[in-house]
C-alpha cells in the first residue's frame, strides 16, 4: 500500500501505473519536496516525468488531489477523469445557462480549408464539417472570402466554421466560429456574450488540460484536442499529444462533441477514432492529396467503417 505521507512513494505509484501507456521523459520521478500535500506534490512530479507540461501536471496534481479525496483513498491506477476533480461545473454543459448552441455530437470528418474555393470543392464531395481558415490582414478580403465560403456550402449539408473571424462570420450567416485560445482570452465579456447571443456555434482548440479546463469554462458547442501529431502546418507550443493522452482527454470531456487534429491522415484516422472522438479534422489530407475528392471518400469510407484498436481505454 502506497504511503500518503509521502509524495515520492505516491510519485513513483503514479509513475509505475501509467508509463507503459503514456511514455516518460527520464527514468524514473526524481526526488518530490516533502512540503505540501503529499498526493497533489507526488502527483505532479508523476505528471512531469510523464512528459506533461508543467501547467497540465500542476491541474492534473489537483485532480488527483481531488479524486483522492472525493473516493476516500488513493488509486494510483484510477487516472483522473471526472470533471469536477478538475474544477469544471456540472455536466453535461448543453445543461449550462450560458452553453454555446449545441452542434451534432459526431461532427465527422473534418475539413480545415485555406479558402472559400476549398470549401466548396469538399462540401460538395460530401465532406460533413468544413473550416475556413482564411489568413490575411485585408478586412475586406477577408469579408469577401468569408462570404463565398457561406455561399459555396448553400444547397449541401455542410456545416461551416469560420476560424477566427467571429464578428464578420456573424454577419455572413456562418454555422459557427473557432477560436483559439489566444483569440478566446482576447474577447472581454460583452465580446463573449455577443458571439453567444448571436446563435453561432463555438468550437475551441486546446492542447493539455489546463487549456481544455479553460474552454470549458465557457461551454463552447465543441472542443478540438491536438495536435495528436506532428504537423509542419503551424508552430506548436506543445509536443504532439499522441493517442494515449487524446483517450484520455476524450473520457475527461465526454460531455462535449470532440475533434481530433494535427497530423491525422487515412493510416492515423482510424486510430485516432478509436480514442473515443466523435470527429477527425484533417488538413494536409485532403489538400495536399493528388485527388482531393477521392481522398475525402476514402477518409468518409474509414470514418464509416473504421479499423484498428478497439479501444485506449483508460485504467
Amino acid at each position: 500500500m502506497t504511503d500518503l505521507t509521502d509524495p515520492r512513494a505516491i510519485a513513483q505509484a503514479i509513475f509505475s501505473a501509467h508509463a507503459d501507456r503514456f511514455g516518460q521523459t527520464t527514468d524514473g520521478p526524481s526526488a518530490a519536496p516533502n512540503s505540501g500535500d503529499a498526493v497533489y506534490v507526488g502527483a505532479r512530479q508523476a505528471c512531469s516525468t510523464l512528459g506533461f507540461i508543467d501547467v497540465d501536471a500542476e491541474c492534473l496534481a489537483g485532480a488527483w488531489q481531488a479524486q483522492t479525496r472525493r473516493i476516500g483513498h488513493f488509486d494510483p491506477r484510477a487516472w483522473p477523469d471526472q470533471p469536477a476533480d478538475f474544477g469544471m461545473r456540472d455536466f453535461p454543459p448543453t445543461a449550462r445557462a450560458d452553453a454555446f448552441p449545441t452542434c451534432p455530437e459526431r461532427l465527422g470528418l473534418y475539413a480545415v480549408l485555406p479558402d472559400a474555393a476549398w470549401v466548396g470543392r469538399m462540401a460538395r464531395a460530401g465532406v460533413p464539417t468544413v473550416q475556413l481558415r482564411f489568413k490575411s490582414d485585408d478586412a475586406q478580403a477577408i469579408a469577401a472570402e468569408i462570404a463565398a465560403a457561406v455561399a459555396a456550402v448553400q444547397n449541401t449539408t455542410a456545416l461551416l466554421f469560420i476560424n477566427d473571424h467571429w464578428r464578420t462570420a456573424i454577419g455572413a450567416g456562418a454555422y459557427g466560429i473557432h477560436l483559439g485560445q489566444e483569440d478566446l482570452d482576447a474577447l472581454s465579456p460583452d465580446e463573449l456574450e455577443a458571439l453567444r447571443a448571436s446563435g453561432l456555434r463555438l468550437g475551441v482548440s486546446t492542447h493539455g488540460y489546463a487549456e481544455m479546463v479553460r474552454a470549458d469554462a465557457v461551454s463552447p458547442s465543441y472542443i478540438a484536442m491536438g495536435a495528436v501529431y506532428p504537423t509542419t502546418l503551424k508552430q506548436m507550443a506543445t509536443a504532439p499529444q499522441g493517442v494515449a493522452r487524446l483517450a484520455a482527454y476524450a473520457r475527461l470531456m465526454r460531455g462535449y462533441p470532440q475533434v481530433g487534429i494535427g497530423g491525422v491522415d487515412a493510416e492515423r484516422l482510424p486510430d485516432v477514432l478509436a480514442t473515443g472522438v466523435g470527429s477527425v479534422a484533417v488538413v494536409r489530407a485532403l489538400v495536399a492529396a493528388p485527388d482531393p475528392e477521392a481522398a475525402a471518400a476514402h477518409l468518409l469510407s474509414l470514418m464509416a467503417h473504421p479499423k484498428g484498436p478497439e479501444s485506449h481505454a483508460i485504467i
